[in-house]
């Protein structure tokens, strides 16, 4: 969990870029919602906190390509890959970023398995034995 700012500092409509490897981007939609993604344009090496934010996308500032900032899809070419998401919560007034782990990083590789549980006799909590990344 990474600290971004305080709730009060990113006014809606507006973004932040986090120095982290890689960046993110943190955006405040008009409707009051946070939404994390990596800051880079999967296009082009252009930062998406310095794009337009309209609704629930940020359009790339150098040649267009928009996200949906729910899923990291692009919503129109140039952009064919999505951008990662990353989950964002607020906690005392202070907006934090929690990373999601990258696919083939060596994080990715120690992270714990999913592996659904089957339900034991003995065990009175067998359903709460699956567990997300």
């Amino acid at each position: 969990m990474i600290p971004v700012c305080r709730l009060e500092d990113l006014p809606e409509g507006e973004s932040v870029r986090v120095e982290t490897t890689p960046p993110v981007a943190v955006f405040h939609t008009e409707e009051g919602e946070l939404y994390a993604v990596d800051d880079t344009c999967t296009h082009q090496d252009a930062s998406l906190s310095q794009g337009w934010l309209e609704g629930r996308q940020v359009e790339c500032p150098l040649h267009a390509a928009s996200f949906d900032l729910r899923t990291g899809q692009p919503t129109c070419l140039p952009a064919r890959r999505p951008v990662r998401t990353h989950r964002v919560t607020v906690e005392d007034g202070v907006v934090h970023v929690h990373l999601t782990v990258a696919e083939g990083t060596a994080a990715w590789a120690r992270r714990t398995p999913v592996v659904p549980s089957a339900p034991q006799a003995h065990s009175p909590s067998a359903a709460e034995g699956t567990r997300t990344a």
